[in-house]
């Protein structure tokens, strides 16, 4: 295509440029001492095997290695150096990741420094490398700025649990061979999510089937395995989508995943890709022609033959599903590592019958088997103890300790969208902190949506309509008394009067701390719930 031709002159350019008045003997003396780095390119890279400057910066035509090592860039590709390195190709997709989710955290530290009482409109705006001292901040710095794309990549090596951060190359190398240059790839696995997203949502460890737990061996849980973290993890049911062999960028965009250039605050805003955009979006989508600039680059990536007059499906901001194939039957899923390809089930109203009275639920609020929740978590400051501080990237004084209790993998509550949609939620925190700034500990319990990612066969009519837990009561007994419902909680109440593992009550009690609009049942929405009178053989 047009673009990615212009992109590939600008790089021969470049080589060009680097090896300017070069001689025969003078020529890449990288290679002198490197010699196996010429191989394992991938081959959108392969025109650099005989040329480091571009990428590496250095000077390739001295033979004293500390003159030739003078500015040289071990790891291009780095956030800090990346406009000059990956960026020379890649501009905009740098100037995007730049402003992305993934790098900034514009949204955990909104939330954090709610949580600690810092609010204010600098508050909702900061991003992860523009953090102070307070202690929301501390926090961030302590725990949580380990994720964002700008950490610096120090050591050469592929580990899927402790690997983050590293710019371009956090995703875009896979693996790196004993012997030969790490092949840069457009096709990612799914090792590469995994440093980052097992934590907090847990989507990595979701998808695959395995869920945190504090159980020990003989508990009676499911079978236990532990990662190399130490982390303790159960055996659930995987996502469908794992199941028939699909990765993380199999559903998820580049513009979704890297930034579409826009500057979001939260994660539910920046993904793109939703289950209707392949279930139910089957019609006539655009041509090759009519795609958006930004992704014509694409095109070469396309699994299938097609012409000028072929059509493809969109995601819900037009990105083009390059390779979803629309046919006459259907449409097909090609796996974006090559690995095969995949029918796609459409979305119909026989497999749907009730599909008008629950017109207002999510894909997720059904389809997801599954989802992690701690209904206990305690986090104290010790200013006597150290810790590793991700933005000066060494330890400094001051701890944060964390310990966290009623782990719980099941069936979500759900919560309704400011759009007024239904969707499983989660505690984001049911949290007591202390800080020695305080005069007394922070209490907070606030709920946040999530999509589990642990989509499967769509739960049972009783497993909503008469489940306290997906009414966001927490567990306990419900039962019909003199025509009103009554609830009595498994679990202690806490300091706001709620259950410890409740959202709201019978009475509309709690949900304040709602997270990003969404919010508990009201009284009357939770009574019409449990007044639905249930059909023949759905209470099991």
């Amino acid at each position: 295509m047009p673009y990615h031709c212009g992109r590939m002159v600008l790089f021969l350019l470049l080589l060009s440029a680097a090896g300017a008045g070069a001689t025969p003997e003078s020529a890449n003396h990288c290679l002198d001492c490197h010699p196996y780095t010429i191989d394992h390119f991938a081959p959108g890279h392969d025109f650099a095997r005989d040329e480091c400057g571009p990428c590496h910066r250095g000077d390739n035509s001295i033979t004293d290695k500390a003159q030739a090592h003078n500015d040289l860039l071990p790891f291009p590709g780095l956030l800090a150096n990346a406009s000059e390195t990956c960026g020379q190709c890649h501009h905009r997709q740098v100037q995007e990741v730049g402003r992305s989710l993934m790098h900034s955290g514009r949204g955990m530290v909104a939330t954090t420094r709610k949580v600690f009482g810092e609010s204010g409109a600098a508050a909702n705006s900061a991003t992860l490398s523009q953090l102070g001292d307070t202690p929301a901040d501390s926090l961030l710095r302590k725990l949580c700025a380990g994720c964002h794309l700008g950490q610096p990549k120090r050591t050469h090596g592929s580990d899927p649990t402790f690997d983050r951060g590293g710019g371009c190359l956090a995703c875009h190398i896979d693996h790196y061979p004993e012997s030969g240059h790490p092949a840069l790839t457009a096709r990612v696995g799914d090792g590469r999510c995994f440093g980052c997203h097992s934590r907090s949502g847990r989507i990595s460890l979701n998808y695959v089937g395995l869920a945190e737990t504090d159980a020990a061996p003989g508990d009676g849980a499911s079978p236990l395995l532990q990662l190399e973290d130490g982390r303790r993890v159960q055996v659930m049911p995987p996502d469908l989508h794992h199941r028939a062999g699909m990765g993380c960028t199999d559903c998820h965009t580049l513009a979704g995943v890297m930034g579409d250039g826009r500057v979001y605050r939260h994660q539910r805003e920046a993904v793109e890709i939703t289950c209707e955009d392949c279930h139910r979006n089957q019609a006539a989508g655009l041509t090759i022609a009519a795609w958006p600039e930004r992704y014509r680059n694409l095109a070469r990536r396309i699994p299938f033959p097609v012409d000028d007059k072929h059509r493809f499906p969109t995601a819900s901001r037009g990105s083009p599903l390059w390779h979803i194939e629309l046919t006459g039957d259907g449409a097909r899923l090609y796996r974006k590592d090559g690995g095969g390809v995949l029918p796609l089930p459409r979305y119909t109203g026989a497999s749907h019958p009730l599909r008008k009275e629950h017109r207002r639920l999510a894909c997720s609020a059904c389809h997801s088997q599954w989802a992690p929740q701690c209904y206990g978590c305690h986090s104290r400051y010790d200013p006597d103890g150290e810790q590793w501080d991700h933005t000066l990237r060494r330890v400094t004084p001051g701890r944060w300790v964390e310990a966290r209790s009623r782990v719980r993998n099941g069936p979500p509550p759900l919560g309704v969208t400011a759009d007024d949609r239904i969707e499983p939620v989660v505690p984001g925190m049911v949290m007591t902190v202390e800080h020695p700034d305080w005069k007394q500990p922070r209490f907070v319990r606030r709920f946040s949506r999530l999509s589990p990612h642990t989509t499967g066969p769509a739960r049972s009519c009783i497993s909503c309509h008469r489940s306290p837990t997906a009414l966001g009561l927490g567990e306990g007994k419900l039962r019909r008394v003199e025509g009103a419902w009554r609830f009595r909680p498994r679990h202690p109440l806490l300091q706001d009067g709620l259950p410890a593992d409740a959202w709201t009550d019978l009475e509309g009690r709690g949900g304040g701390n709602a997270d990003g609009g969404v919010r508990p049942f009201t009284p009357r929405e939770i009574r019409r719930i449990l007044d639905v009178p249930l059909p023949e053989g759905s209470r099991r």
